[in-house]
């Protein structure tokens, strides 16, 4: 295609992504943002055979336009439907996943270094945004890489934000280094000139000490260089015959290569480029006007963020830490009321919970507001700076369960599994918003050491009643027992199962490991006990409470997501898939009192 060709199909790019976003849903600023870098990144590589290697993922978008998944994107996040995010199984195109951040330079290089032990010959590109260079694991692979010489390029996608503005020291410095181009262009010139002699060679090598004086006159020094890397830009990231020039480049000079591309998050949508953090990811929407074609309800994450503002009123100890997520997590009002108490670490969730450990060993009230897939990346700090000293921090887990579109690299599944093997550890599942501000104040005020608080994306379920007794309705022929909003799940079970005469008995466990025996009364009473759970095999309560003697004798059942890891669609298809939705946990009660399992 010719230049006006190009801009003719970045612009047909970016209506078909409104439009289609606008039905399903979906990451859309990050995507109106990287069009041009997207094209002209295929045209000068092939990523049949050379590696492209996503950070994060959510913009990965027009890739997977440009790699023949358009008639697809109906579909997109939807059961069975395109992934939101890259996805190898999808695509030979897609090579690795990308749902957390800070990982490409690390995963690029491991494939540059495979490729030159087995001889091959293929170019590997890691495009991370300068959100990802707010998490560790980034400096680590820059660190690496710069100095293993290995042909690479990292295009930094420069656009200020990650899902809000960016935090911290490295956005700052990218600020400063996004002004000063000077010295490359000077650069270019200058090799151009003493190529193609061996008297011009020459006198490059012998004028080598004259260019770094330049270079440290013109830019002074930017860590990139300072790491091992060649260093270009910035680039106007929306001018797709620069980019392609300074791809070639890269590709050709065979190092390591920063290309710093600045680019602007929701490009080319009125709507988008107005509120990015808004649009970053979105629900349906009138594509005309950017409005929300569904009203937004209050979500656990609203009720958390403003019992939290409430109660730091009453408590100046209490500070609030989340990472990269504020709005997500509900804390834009406790930010707005208490900013010297507020901390936003950036995508880096093992510092902020090691920073909130250092506030509780000097006598602060901290919360961390981490999402549950997330909290994953912080699980040394919680063992070794939280744990061993007994510390009381309040973890605030967010989207704990399953979480729907974003599929496999998103769902909070995990976290039961790995906080209960944290010494210490005490974790309260409140069933709605109501009992959701209860636990808070219990986990602050009335608990010590570390203690977590696990709740789902979204709001409520159909129970809003609070009950004074862990058992929530009476029965005589088996005990259904969940934590968390699967017990709405059983109640709904408990109505279909006494539409067939069997009376179940319906228990709840407000915290991990319980409190208290009523689990145990009740299943010895009934002489039959079911337990579902939203997370996978063994990774539970189920097993440890199925073990207990006073269960002897006592037919028992454990429901949960399975073996594996669970794809995207919406949380009921999901739910129904895995056998947890109330119809399936009502037959499988039954075939327990049957004997027929």
């Amino acid at each position: 295609m010719d230049s006006r060709e190009i801009q003719a199909l970045c612009a047909r790019i970016r209506g078909f992504l409104v439009e289609n976003v606008s039905r399903t849903g979906g990451h859309l600023a990050s995507n109106l943002g990287v069009v041009e870098l997207t094209v002209a990144i295929h045209r000068v590589f092939d990523t049949e055979k050379d590696r492209l290697i996503f950070d994060v993922g959510h913009q990965s978008y027009v890739h997977k336009l440009l790699t023949g998944r358009a008639e697809r994107f109906p579909s997109l996040r939807q059961l069975d439907g395109l992934a939101g995010f890259p996805k190898p199984s999808e695509s030979v195109h897609d090579a690795f996943i990308a749902g957390h951040a800070s990982n490409s330079v690390s995963v690029a290089l491991g494939m540059a270094r495979a490729r030159t032990l087995k001889g091959e010959d293929y170019s590997v590109i890691a495009l991370m945004g300068d959100g990802a260079l707010t998490g560790g694991l980034a400096y680590e692979g820059l660190n690496d890489a710069g100095n293993s010489q290995e042909p690479l390029i990292v295009i930094l996608n420069d656009n200020g934000m990650s899902i809000t503005p960016n935090v911290g020291a490295m956005a700052k410095h990218l600020s400063n280094i996004r002004t000063r181009p000077s010295y490359f262009r000077i650069k270019k010139a200058w090799r151009t000139a003493t190529q193609g002699s061996a008297l011009g060679m020459g006198l490059y090598k012998g004028v080598h000490g004259i260019k770094e004086g330049l270079k440290k006159h013109l830019i002074s020094s930017n860590m990139f260089n300072d790491m091992g890397f060649e260093y270009f830009g910035p680039v106007d990231g929306h001018d797709v015959e620069k980019l392609c020039w300074q791809l070639q480049q890269a590709r050709d000079l065979k190092k390591p290569v920063i290309l710093h591309v600045i680019t602007q998050k929701g490009r080319g949508y009125a709507p988008a480029l107005e509120n990015p953090d808004r649009f970053h990811g979105v629900g349906p929407f009138d594509p005309r006007t950017g409005v929300p074609l569904s009203g937004g309800t209050r979500s656990f994450s609203d009720t958390f963020g403003h019992c939290l503002t409430v109660l730091a009123g009453q408590d100046r100890r209490i500070c609030a830490i989340t990472a990269a997520m504020q709005n997500g997590t509900g804390l834009d009002e406790f930010a707005a009321a208490y900013p010297e108490r507020f901390g936003d670490a950036g995508i880096a969730e093992g510092h902020a919970v090691a920073m909130a450990a250092g506030l509780a060993k000097q006598g602060m009230l901290p919360v961390a507001a981490i999402y549950s897939t997330f909290l994953q990346r912080a699980y040394d700090m919680l063992i070794h700076d939280v744990a061993i000293l007994g510390l009381h921090v309040v973890l605030a887990v967010d989207r704990a369960g399953l979480v729907g579109a974003d599929g496999e690299t998103h769902h909070g599944v995990f976290d039961v599994g790995f906080l209960r093997q944290v010494p210490g550890m005490r974790i309260l599942c409140p069933a709605n918003q109501a009992e959701l501000e209860q636990m808070l104040k219990t986990a602050l005020f009335d608990m010590e050491g570390p203690v977590a608080l696990r709740y789902p994306r979204g709001g409520d379920g159909r129970w809003k009643e609070l009950s004074p007794s862990p058992v929530l309705r009476e029965g005589r022929d088996l005990t259904l027992c969940a934590y968390g909003t699967t017990i709405n799940t059983m109640l709904s079970a408990a109505e279909l199962l006494e539409a067939r005469g069997i009376r179940a008995e319906v228990v709840k466990l407000n915290q991990l490991p319980p409190a208290d025996g009523c689990w145990k009364d009740s299943a010895r009473k009934t002489g039959a006990f079911l337990m579902a759970e939203e997370c996978p095999a063994h990774v539970g309560v189920y097993d440890s409470l199925a073990a207990d003697p006073a269960l002897e004798g006592v037919k028992k059942l454990g429901l949960d997501l399975g073996t594996g890891f669970i794809q995207h669609g919406s949380v009921p298809e999901l739910l129904k898939r895995a056998g947890l939705d109330p119809q399936s946990v009502a037959n499988a009660a039954q075939a327990l009192l049957n004997n027929s399992l």
